[in-house]
């Protein structure tokens, strides 16, 4: 539905993602990777890329019963040639290896860019994303949802409740 000027109006330039939604689709994740690690189906540790894959790595770590969590701080610089990224924080690298075990989780693979950081140090982890879009989907081994490049997704800790006007005023 667009306004009579052709604009999109403002919920519907993007996809919103409640706390109930993220819930089901990061349990929907873990059934997915549940039997599926390298040591008899099991899993060594779940690692959560900051600050959006905490909440679906609590999810998936939950689920499967993986007691080993640790984070990955990555920060991309938009504004910079090509997006470059470093790594701000790195998981135990004892508990790391070359990445064998380990599941590296996010909520969204965007450009991938990300990702391929984190592939190039942890090339035999297994990454998995709530959402993909289609330039990051090849850097992702598993996900649940892809939208298309153009969305944007509105997720639950962006956000807070409050009154909307409705759309033909309120008269």
């Amino acid at each position: 539905m667009s306004d009579p000027h052709g604009n999109r109006l403002p919920h519907e330039r993007g996809f919103h993602i409640s706390w109930d939604q993220i819930h089901r689709d990061s349990r929907a994740l873990a059934w997915r990777l549940d039997g599926h690690g390298p040591d008899n189906g099991a899993w060594k540790a779940v690692v959560a890329i900051t600050r959006g894959g905490m909440a679906p790595a609590m999810i998936v770590s939950r689920e499967l019963d993986i007691r080993t969590v640790d984070t990955i701080s990555v920060k991309s610089y938009h504004h910079q040639a090509q997006g470059q990224a470093e790594v701000l924080k790195a998981p135990d690298a004892a508990l790391m290896g070359d990445g064998t075990g380990i599941l590296i989780v996010d909520d969204l693979v965007d450009s991938g860019k990300t990702l391929e950081l984190v592939r190039e140090m942890y090339p035999k982890a297994h990454f998995a994303t709530v959402y993909a879009k289609p330039k990051g989907r090849p850097m992702v081994d598993t996900f649940i949802t892809e939208v298309s490049q153009d969305t944007w997704i509105f997720f639950p800790w962006d956000m807070a409740l409050q009154y909307v006007e409705p759309y033909r005023g309120t008269d």
